[in-house]
């Protein structure tokens, strides 16, 4: 009879005769009851409060073995176990793989923002800003389709005449797309007749706006002077406020669009949602000096 056995037959019976008879009866130690009577714990649940520890120090000491783990885990956060609980935790939770696993170094242009430190954000310490002097872009994500879908959009603002000067549209918030507005924004910006060298753009710290790709085409082809935020959104407040109202005066429009498509500049060159609701939009957005320039 196997133990499980033994505890259901215990449990059938000890009211009737007795705990310690049945016990003697079916030479159960006393132990075996109470661990399985309390409900049997896995090897993991039972040092579930080591993990957070042996996390810690995988992380960081990558190079350390399960009995140098042993002796932190001890010496460090005051838990005493043997060396072979160590090393079965560690291929339960495959703590060799997390101390494998390295963060990929920064870029050289994320290190140049880092030492930069405040020096980074070039709109913090401006007082008095010119029309056409300092721009905003970001990437925000529209809901389409009764919210089926997803596109992303991104906008670059002027800051004092709030004219979106260039936009696009796409399923994912890449490079390319990014790419895709600036180029539109100098197309409106020479129909100004307005030069863009030493136009300060400024925006998040998103892979998109540290990329190679972005900062060689904007700071090294264009002369446009890079900012970047520190504190992630509350440090563009002018993009966070223009994406939030565009997206909220347009909600209706967006849920009942059903595809995206590219079209042949109806409103400076932009992508938009169609079918059905298409045309409104484009009106829209033809007429809010927000998004397309008119005076």
């Amino acid at each position: 009879m196997s133990t499980a056995e033994k505890v259901a037959h215990v449990r059938a019976v000890r009211e009737e005769f007795g705990l310690a008879a049945v016990l003697s009866a079916l030479k159960l130690p006393r132990s075996t009851w109470y661990y399985h009577r309390d409900g049997r714990r896995s090897y993991a649940e039972k040092y579930a409060h080591l993990r957070r520890s042996l996390e810690a120090i995988a992380r960081q000491h990558p190079e350390y073995g399960y009995r140098r783990t042993q002796v932190e885990l001890r010496e460090t956060h005051g838990h005493d176990v043997n060396h072979k609980v160590v090393q079965r935790l560690h291929r339960i939770w495959d703590l060799p793989l997390l101390r494998g696993t390295k963060r990929p170094k920064p870029s050289g242009i994320r290190r140049a923002i880092e030492e930069a430190g405040e020096r980074a954000n070039l709109v913090a310490g401006l007082e008095a800003i010119e029309p056409f002097e300092v721009a905003y872009t970001d990437f925000t994500e529209l809901l389409y389709a009764g919210g089926r879908g997803k596109a992303h959009l991104i906008a670059i603002v002027d800051h004092e005449t709030k004219l979106a000067l260039g936009w696009a549209l796409g399923q994912r918030a890449i490079t390319s797309v990014a790419l895709e507005a600036w180029e539109r924004a100098q197309e409106m910006l020479s129909e100004f007749g307005i030069e863009w060298a030493g136009l300060i753009l400024h925006q998040d710290q998103d892979p998109v706006f540290t990329s190679y790709a972005w900062t060689s085409k904007l700071l090294l082809d264009d002369g446009v002077r890079l900012s970047y935020t520190l504190r992630g959104a509350q440090d563009n407040p002018e993009m966070e406020a223009f994406n939030s109202r565009f997206k909220s005066e347009n909600r209706s429009l967006f849920h009942e669009a059903q595809r995206l498509r590219r079209t042949h500049r109806p409103c400076w060159g932009s992508d938009e949602l169609l079918q059905p609701g298409a045309k409104a939009l484009c009106t829209r957005l033809s007429r809010s000096p927000a998004i397309c320039g008119d005076p």
